[in-house]
This record gives structure tokens, sequence and C-alpha cells, in this order.
């Protein structure tokens, strides 16, 4: 199985997210991934979906998707064609012989320190899943307290704009 990450255009409505993950549940795929969030159309929400699927289903599933009332167009984003970006907070211990050692990491990563107490380092970076896994990598020898990760979220490259395209059909279906 390999991963596949798709943007799905749907109506800015409530229950629509609901219908969407309910589609992969019912076709028993695990979503690795799930974010919502409105657009720069207020008609139009947009939802990432990172699932690990073999070609052929994932294509019924898309098919499926595109048939739910509210979803307007489904597109899958080729990983060279997308920025895909996941937050990702962790808590670190930081003794006093160890705090320099983190921060090194931290600027190595171009990572943040968001919070700081006497035996801790709350740091967000914000990367791909190949970075984010390098960076806890390299701080789990100092001792991972928590943390905690966004879903991905995920834009195609260069100038064109997927939703303004999405919108212009809509528009044209009127």
């Amino acid at each position: 199985m390999s991963r596949h990450t798709l943007a799905v255009f749907a109506e800015n409505a409530p229950g629509v997210l609901t219908r969407v993950s309910g589609l992969f549940a019912r076709s028993d795929y695990n979503i690795m991934s799930i974010t919502a969030s409105d657009t720069e159309h207020p008609r139009i929400s947009r939802i990432t979906v990172v699932v690990e699927a073999e070609p052929a289903p994932l294509e019924q599933i898309i098919k499926q998707l595109n048939k739910l009332i509210n979803v307007f167009k489904v597109v899958e984003l080729e990983p060279d064609d997308a920025v895909l970006r996941s937050l990702l907070l962790v808590k670190v211990a930081a003794t006093d012989e160890r705090r320099g050692y983190v921060l090194q990491i931290v600027e190595m990563f171009r990572a943040h320190v968001v919070d700081v107490a006497a035996d801790a380092i709350t740091i967000e970076l914000t990367g791909s899943d190949q970075k984010i896994n390098a960076f806890l990598m390299a701080l789990k020898p100092y001792g991972i307290k928590e943390l905690v990760q966004s879903g991905t979220v995920s834009i195609g490259r260069g100038a064109r704009s997927l939703t303004e395209r999405v919108s212009q059909e809509l528009d044209q279906r009127r």
C-alpha cells in the first residue's frame, strides 16, 4: 500500500466531514490524517485526507466521494506537485545540563521554543512528515514527555489555485 493525499472540496456545512470520514470507515480504510478548514471562498471547505491504499481501491473511494451530496471536487495531490505540512508540539525533558543540547537541535531544525519550565521545554515545529520524524528521533534521547501533532495540510505548488477552479466550476453550474 502507498500513501495518498486527497484534497476534498466540499460545501461549508455541518456534517460534511462526518460523511467524508464515514465513507473511508465503511470502505475499511484507516485515515492516517484528516484536517478540515475554511478556504478563501466562504461556501467552500477544504478537507485534506491522507490514507494508505492501493491505487485501484483508492480510485473507487474517489468516485464515491465525488457522489457525496456536499462534495464539489476531489483531487489527489502528487507529492512533487504539492506542499504538505504538519505542526508538531513536543515537550522535552530539559535539565540545566541538557538544555543546551536540546536548544541546538531546535536551532538545527529551525523549530521554535514556545514554553520553558524548570525541567522541560515545549517546542513547535512545522514541516514534512520526514522532517518531523527526524526531529523526534533527535530529541528521543533527551526524554519526550508529551507530543501532539496536527493532521497534514496541503496546497498545490505554483500559481494555480484549486479552490478558485472549484469556485469557478460552481459559478458555471448556476
